[in-house]
């Protein structure tokens, strides 16, 4: 399971008075009126009322960097949310799609290839492990481009850049920091045949066969990332990707979805993944409000960590069937349990 970095959970930062120290112990949300989850509990810098992260809509899930300010003393903000234009050339672009000269060469590539490899099914083998599939396309060109045009409207109103891979940049951790070795406890290869699945995704989403997914505006849980087709169990539904950096360099990060991407025994080699400035869906994939009120789970996509010839990546992977409609959800904790994720809604 991947495991998601204990975020930087505190109140607000308050200028300390000259004299005496302002007591907060008494401090309740406005919204729930409760003084419990203190640690959880935002103090507005204007007002010094509270909210609780989880009470707030949509809810938020880090203290925000800089100054906070409640509802009631921020300026009411245009309630119509930006959308990306749904015109072809413009999604293109803003995707990469391969043209249609690429594209032709790279399928005839790839007939050529299946023509060669000619496979003897094992039935019994397919019987010890069940492989991982590839997601299904839309059949409608129309209806994927709504869908990537989702995705470009969330990506642009959040300031992020569209990517499909890790990203190594510049002042961060280098991609050569990136080895599935030396992982604590050693971690899963990736077998030939998913791999295979993987490459498959990669190659259909370069050419604008995008996964069957919509990017929604949720007022209570932000954009949020729906089923547009029937997913079978076991789907590579996306990659998590977005730059690489090293652990240490960001446990103070205020960003509200860095992924562990590696768990080195030294813990100064231990990676994580930030997708604040560069990422595909995978950021808008609910890890958190992954429970109904009455307790009961709604997750339906598993977060894994698999050695890919020799790198650590991430991959998001259904865990059932999910039916059209049906919005995704994961823990992000994986197995380290560390991030409040049972009771935002």
């Amino acid at each position: 399971m991947a495991m998601a970095v204990k975020m930087n959970r505190i109140r607000a930062p308050k200028p300390r008075p000259a004299k005496s120290k302002p007591d907060y112990s008494n401090t309740c949300c406005e919204k729930c009126g409760s003084g419990k989850f203190d640690d959880e509990l935002l103090l507005c810098d204007k007002c010094d009322r509270g909210y609780h992260l989880f009470c707030l809509r949509p809810v938020m899930v880090s203290v925000p960097k800089g100054s906070w300010f409640c509802p009631s003393c921020s300026i009411a903000k245009n309630k119509d949310h930006y959308k990306f234009p749904l015109t072809q050339t413009k999604i293109v672009d803003f995707f990469r799609i391969q043209r249609h000269s690429e594209l032709a060469q790279n399928v005839k590539v790839t007939q050529e290839n299946k023509k060669k490899r000619k496979r003897t099914v094992n039935f019994s083998s397919l019987k010890k492990r069940r492989r991982l599939l590839p997601y299904i396309p839309t059949e409608d060109p129309t209806r994927r481009l709504e869908q990537m045009a989702s995705l470009a409207t969330a990506l642009t109103s959040t300031g992020a850049d569209y990517r499909n891979e890790l990203t190594y940049m510049p002042g961060m951790a280098p991609r050569s920091a990136n080895s599935a070795a030396l992982e604590h406890g050693g971690m899963q290869v990736l077998s030939k045949e998913d791999c295979e699945a993987l490459n498959l995704c990669k190659r259909m989403m370069e050419r604008g066969e995008c996964p069957p997914l919509m990017v929604v505006y949720d007022p209570i849980e932000g954009y949020t990332v729906e089923a547009d087709r029937l997913i079978k169990d076991l789907t590579i539904i996306t990659e998590y990707v977005g730059d690489v950096d090293y652990l240490k360099k960001r446990e103070n990060d205020d960003g509200d979805s860095i992924m562990t991407l590696l768990y080195a025994s030294d813990p100064s080699r231990s990676l994580v993944i930030c997708p604040d400035n560069r990422s595909n869906i995978a950021r808008f994939i609910n890890g958190i409000n992954n429970h109904t009120l009455d307790g009961k789970k709604k997750r339906n996509v598993k977060c894994v960590r698999f050695d890919v010839d020799g790198e650590s990546r991430v991959l998001l992977i259904a865990t059932r069937d999910i039916s059209k409609g049906e919005r995704l959800y994961y823990d992000y904790n994986g197995y380290e349990h560390e991030y409040p994720t049972d009771h935002f809604v």
